[in-house]
């Protein structure tokens, strides 16, 4: 048995109408402030139901990932086992576009209609699961949530069956963390799209074997306005 806690990074200063990719830039004011509130919330949890949590925090490597597990880190003191520490892993990141990263919608479609050897883009395919640009270094969705997934069971598979197991925290990025629970079968493929992550809250899952329980926090309902992963 593993229990492991998959959190979004907060609100941070991203450019409109770009997809997330690897945007380097912090968290906002506004959204420190909602981590700090979450992280509060998850100690509460933490202390009612007598968990405590591994030192070691895997985040992103991605500014806004590693300031939430710094957040984390600060407020969770006292519950850790031993000295905590925030590490960062290129392999928990967001989807990357590849050469065209940060650059706008607009801009990538053009790109992409200047150069006859590739087809337009279909509608809607910054939130295809399957559809991957064909730029050097691009991956779809669900080959980004393969490779968080294969993260999180690398280390699943070194627990050792204990009774009252550490929390472990991975801090990373929405849509990248919905793929690697869809990979794990925690969340069917059909509801990647119908649910999102709330900034810096938790989502507490139990895994035992391939089943998994869910022991703390929520998945959003997604809605049309929802700002992008």
């Amino acid at each position: 048995m593993a229990i492991c806690a998959l959190i979004r990074h907060g609100a941070y200063e991203q450019l409109k109408n770009v997809p997330s990719a690897l945007q380097p830039y912090p968290l906002t004011a506004e959204g420190e402030q909602e981590v700090r509130r979450q992280a509060r919330l998850f100690k509460a949890w933490l202390l009612s139901s007598g968990h405590r949590v591994a030192p070691e925090i895997d985040a992103s490597s991605l500014l806004r990932a590693w300031q939430t597990a710094t957040i984390y880190k600060e407020e969770l003191a006292g519950f850790f086992a031993g000295e905590p520490e925030v590490r960062s892993y290129p392999t928990l990141c967001e989807r990357s576009v590849g050469a065209v990263a940060n650059l706008s919608v607009d801009e990538i479609e053009r790109i992409l209609a200047l150069d006859p050897r590739f087809d337009d883009a279909p509608e809607g395919w910054k939130s295809d699961s399957h559809y991957c640009l064909p730029f050097d270094g691009a991956e779809s969705l669900l080959q980004a949530g393969e490779r968080v997934a294969q993260h999180i069971q690398t280390w699943q598979q070194q627990q050792q069956d204990e009774e009252r197991p550490l929390v472990k925290l991975f801090v990373g990025h929405g849509a990248s963390i919905r793929h690697a629970a869809f990979h794990m079968n925690v969340m069917k493929f059909c509801d990647i799209k119908r649910f999102s992550m709330h900034y810096g809250h938790p989502v507490v899952l139990e895994l035992v074997g391939n089943k998994t329980n869910q022991l703390f926090g929520d998945w959003k309902q997604r809605k049309l306005q929802d700002a992008p992963d």
